[in-house]
């Protein structure tokens, strides 16, 4: 079948993408990969098709809107700034993903961002649509919603708070996916949460179900198979310079933010630097979309290294808790010391914390250097952390989360 893989956002809203389309492509099928252009040759590295959609995430991030998501200290200001970004892009956003659809394919694979749009054009066209999602955004009572950070407001609670934020962020999809669906002559739908999706509408998920046990009261349709896990480019090779910093001494200590953008790159490298010094362990930074820096004899900054490759040489790895680097932390059976900005990241710092797979997470808006290595002491010294860590990974070693994708779309054809 052609299958075409709908995505937007940073890079770790992409990179598992592109292993779930190389296992498909091993199956059989055509797979394209459609999302932002600045990620073309990333995708089509893996010998996989791409449809370009319009936005860069990085400008988006680096605006005065994202600077003050990143500054926001709450969930309810972090939405009203994500709804005023998003109310910018949106509808240029649906535009590239009809166009995306149209360009032609035998089933729509979407991402949560993306799902809105592709479950209307899986409609009009008479295409089979899957939510391919890397988040449990459904209301449910087991966890409150993902975005709000909060450990559980009890099992009816999580539920009226999952349904209230998604009521409440539809104003992001609701203007440019009513006019698709007017455009494509379907009936106007009104939106209610969460993101207005059809009932039985299949949606499955990249994440292992020992991290994220599925909730009892998720509908039927809504699964949890396991990671899918993004492709190394083929040619990636390590500078000398890392390999000579890895073999001179213990493991260091990773520290990243991926695709986060702070407005003052500098004070971020300097504390990343300070903590790393008090806690007296060597450290790798990468440089990220912030462009962090810091160099000593104990201390080095890369650019875009594979975390599958880097991560298992590590004592502990240092993130900003994006759910793709929460999970490359897991794969490796590395201790983590999360440092959530925003969103989801909260979420997946929490349950890190609630596994007993890193200490307490440190916000970054309180982010000091002190507080942050004292908790790099625990990650490292710790043996309860790296053996549950080790344990952890040696159980993901045994999940193959794209087959519950691959067998649903066999079951289409």
């Amino acid at each position: 079948m052609r299958v075409l893989i709908v995505t937007a956002g940073s890079w770790g809203d992409v990179a598992p993408y592109t292993g779930l389309g190389v296992r498909l492509r091993a199956a059989g099928h055509e797979v394209v990969l459609a999302t932002h252009e600045r990620f073309e040759q990333a995708v089509t590295a893996h010998g996989l098709g791409f449809r370009p959609l319009p936005v860069d995430p990085r400008q988006e991030l680096a605006s005065q809107d994202g600077q003050g998501l990143a500054r926001a200290v709450s969930p309810p200001v972090a939405m009203a700034r994500l709804m005023r970004m998003a109310r910018a892009f949106m509808p240029r956003l649906t535009a590239g993903v009809a166009d995306a659809v149209r360009e032609g394919t035998d089933v729509v694979l979407s991402s949560t961002v993306t799902d809105p749009m592709c479950a209307a054009l899986g409609e009009a066209l008479r295409l089979p649509s899957i939510g391919v999602y890397l988040q449990p955004v459904h209301p449910t009572g087991a966890f409150p919603p993902p975005i709000t950070g909060a450990r559980s407001f009890g099992s009816h609670g999580n539920r009226l708070a999952a349904r209230a934020l998604w009521v409440g962020s539809d104003p992001i999809f609701a203007p440019a996916v009513s006019a698709l669906r007017r455009e494509l002559g379907l009936p106007h739908r009104r939106f209610s949460g969460p993101m207005s999706l059809p009932r039985g509408r299949t949606v499955l998920h990249g994440f292992s179900p020992r991290i994220v046990p599925r909730p009892a009261d998720w509908p039927a349709g809504h699964e949890v198979g396991g990671y899918w896990w993004p492709e190394t480019t083929p040619d990636w090779q390590p500078e000398p310079r890392l390999l000579d910093f890895l073999d001179a001494g213990p493991p260091p200590v990773f520290a990243g933010f991926g695709s986060f953008v702070t407005a003052d790159s500098q004070r971020l490298s300097t504390l990343l630097a300070d903590a790393l010094r008090r806690a007296k362990v060597r450290g790798i930074i990468q440089a990220g979309w912030s462009g962090l820096h810091a160099e000593n004899d104990d201390l080095i900054t890369v650019q875009e290294v594979p975390h599958a490759w880097l991560f298992p040489k590590t004592a502990a790895v240092i993130h900003h808790a994006g759910a793709g680097t929460t999970a490359a932390g897991l794969r490796a059976g590395a201790p983590a010391v999360p440092v959530p900005v925003q969103l989801d990241q909260h979420f997946w710092a929490t349950r890190l914390h609630t596994l007993g797979l890193s200490p307490r997470p440190l916000r970054f808006q309180r982010l000091t250097a002190e507080r942050l290595s004292q908790a790099i002491t625990t990650a490292v010294h710790s043996p309860v952390l790296r053996a549950r860590a080790h344990a952890t990974a040696g159980a993901l070693a045994g999940e193959d989360g794209t087959r519950q994708v691959l067998e649903a779309i066999e079951r289409l054809g």
